[in-house]
């Protein structure tokens, strides 16, 4: 991998040792600000408050667990790179309405389950990847950041309080996402590592002054124990084949995210960055499925990779792996400390939306990357546009969508469900009727080069492939075709032939008349002023330059080249 200059402490450097607390703290921060899902789950369940709080002790510890998961990469499980995980809406819809079936049993059994799932898609990512291209993986990633962007605004405006209190609720938001953006942007050093955590405290100090914090939080910070040792929270787990649906979806939204959010992290520790790495992918959704079959089974909430955590490390330009294991070892620590877990608990609402705008607004971003890394045809335009159409008719329109029957709730209970669940579905549809191979005949006697590059265009944006390849494989295939003709005299038409296969870009062409002489080595300068021979040597040179791997043929009196290209 190729350093990026925006990266400072790319995945696998050392940072200093405060550098890697601090940037820790930094994730632990914004990843505490969605333990409210558990709590959410625990209310819904009628548990008592010593429950919830050692469900609350438990989800920690799965996120601890994560976290670690993810940065060692090993044998297969964990993606390598800085990539905690988070308490997912992908699983909070499913959970409660497992809670209303069956109790809270039936919510951790469930999870057990999807996180199973999670497990068997992680072993499959290859065969899969046709059905899972890279721009539905930055749609996902797109719409996780439009739904955090209205979660953050939702937080940040405070529209629904009382007059006297927005002005100093939009101060509050105002200084911690301006000292977040501000440090970001023109700072260096240790005050960028840290912008997130910096904003988060101005946020906080500016919230004491002008008394956002109420009398219950103060209650809750008071009550909490400094030290408590963490008891199990699930019992009497079950199973019902009537919810398998909801979690097999959920299952799948988060591989999908997990797809997502590796590619982003591949993304931005590699400037020379071209394709997604599958085994670094695999390894990141088989961490997560194992992570949801722990949490089940000790009575924690579904996780899912954080696409907030990853915009960060991208914005502080800290991506090293080794801050993921600061970051198992403070949610370790907290599990087992429920007066510092508080702190974070009662965040103000302003710092919460500014914390979480300030990481929108970089993960919409790098959707939108993803999505246009590869050439899109109507085919593909429509799976993107049409999913991401659905998906904002829910946050246009949420009041129609709560009006369905219980069955299908699960399928329009978000955005980024019903996104996904469409981009999959019309994928698969739209599927249809493309064809792997594609033939052009191309006349000697009278050579369209616009012809072929459009031929090439056309091609590679009905197969998704990326702008690069394509752009090499047409220059190989213009240029081979025009040397050809001068250098072998073909008799006849030059036949060409192109097939995909989401791994391979294959281009052969095939013509009647002598081979084409393509060296492995470069002619001397003398050779190729000497004679029209050292000229033709020097093209077939160039042309096996540009193609990953090329194979010259002639049998029975017509010459094949393949042009292969890794993709």
């Amino acid at each position: 991998m190729k350093k990026p200059t925006t990266i400072i402490f790319a995945v696998d450097d050392r940072p200093p040792i405060l550098v890697t607390v601090f940037s820790g703290l930094q994730h632990v921060g914004i990843i505490a600000i969605v333990l409210v899902f558990p709590l959410l789950i625990g209310r819904e369940a009628g548990l008592p408050a010593d429950r919830i709080a050692d469900m609350l002790s438990m989800t920690m510890l799965v996120l601890g667990l994560a976290a670690v998961l993810q940065s060692l990469g090993r044998r297969g499980i964990g993606a390598g790179f800085l990539c905690p995980s988070v308490c997912t809406a992908s699983y909070l819809a499913p959970s409660l309405l497992a809670v209303k079936a069956g109790g809270i049993g039936l919510a951790f059994g469930m999870t057990v389950f999807a996180g199973l799932v999670e497990c068997a898609l992680s072993r499959l990512m290859r065969p899969l990847r046709p059905y899972l291209p890279p721009e539905i993986s930055g749609l996902v990633v797109a719409l996780i950041g439009v739904n955090l962007g209205s979660l953050a605004f939702r937080n940040l405006l405070g529209v629904s309080l009382p007059q006297a209190q927005q002005l100093p609720h939009f101060t509050v938001a105002a200084v911690t996402l301006g000292t977040m953006v501000g440090l970001s942007v023109w700072s260096r050093g240790k005050a960028r590592l840290l912008c997130a955590l910096i904003g988060m405290a101005a946020g906080y100090a500016a919230s004491a002054a002008g008394g956002l914090f109420s009398a219950e939080d103060l209650r809750t910070l008071q009550a909490a124990e400094t030290v408590s040792l963490p008891r199990l929270a699930a019992t009497g787990w079950a199973w019902d084949g009537s919810l398998a649906v909801a979690f097999i979806v959920a299952a799948v939204a988060n591989c999908v995210r997990t797809i997502g959010d590796v590619t982003i992290c591949q993304k931005i520790n590699d400037a020379d960055w071209v394709r997604p790495d599958m085994r670094s992918i695999s390894g990141g959704a088989m961490a997560s499925g194992i992570s949801n079959v722990i949490a089940g089974a000790i009575g924690g909430h579904g996780v899912s990779t954080y696409t907030s955590s990853v915009g960060l490390a991208a914005a502080t330009g800290v991506t090293s792996r080794y801050v993921g294991y600061a970051i198992g070892a403070i949610f370790l620590a907290l599990a087992f400390m429920p007066k510092a877990s508080a702190v974070f608990l009662i965040m103000p609402a302003p710092v919460i939306g500014a914390a979480t705008l300030f990481t929108a607004a970089i993960i919409f971003l790098n959707g939108l990357q993803i999505i246009t890394s590869r050439l899109l045809d109507a085919r593909r335009t429509f799976v993107i546009g049409l999913s991401f159409m659905a998906a904002m008719a829910i946050e246009l329109y949420p009041s129609f969508f709560t009006t369905l029957p219980d069955s299908v709730t699960v399928f329009f209970g978000s955005s980024l469900v019903l996104g996904t669940v469409c981009a999959l579905l019309l994928n698969l549809v739209f599927r249809l009727g493309v064809r792997k191979s594609h033939r052009l005949v191309v006349d000697p006697a009278s050579i369209d080069p616009g012809a072929v590059e459009t031929f090439m265009e056309t091609r590679g944006a009905a197969w998704g492939a990326r702008r690069d390849i394509i752009d090499r494989a047409s220059f190989d295939l213009q240029q081979s075709i025009e040397t050809i003709v001068d250098a072998c005299e073909p008799e006849g038409p030059i036949e060409i032939e192109a097939s995909f296969d989401e791994f391979n870009l294959d281009l052969r062409v095939s013509y009647r008349g002598p081979a084409l002489e393509m060296p492995e080595r470069r002619p001397t300068n003398e050779q190729i002023m000497a004679s029209d021979e050292g000229a033709r040597q020097l093209a077939g040179f160039l042309l096996r330059k540009y193609a990953d791997r090329v194979e010259a043929t002639h049998k029975a009196g017509r010459s094949t080249i393949l042009f292969h290209f890794d993709h």
